[in-house]
């Protein structure tokens, strides 16, 4: 699990970024990767999972 926070997130199309803590690397997060509902600046967990464009995060979850 990494641990990060919703830098940006579009309820409406379904998807945003989450910057990871310890690396800074910003990873795309799909509505259908989340088992929380996520907003701006919460706090998350998630694991990586090797997308179209390259990793995305998925199993996102309120830390």
């Amino acid at each position: 699990m990494n641990n990060g926070k919703v830098k940006f997130f579009n309820e409406t199309k379904g998807f945003g970024f989450i910057q990871e803590d310890e690396t800074d690397k910003e990873y795309f997060v799909h509505v259908s990767g989340l088992i929380d509902e996520i907003r701006e600046n919460d706090e998350v967990t998630f694991d990586l999972k090797e997308g179209k464009k390259g990793l995305n995060a998925v199993n996102v979850k309120l830390a």
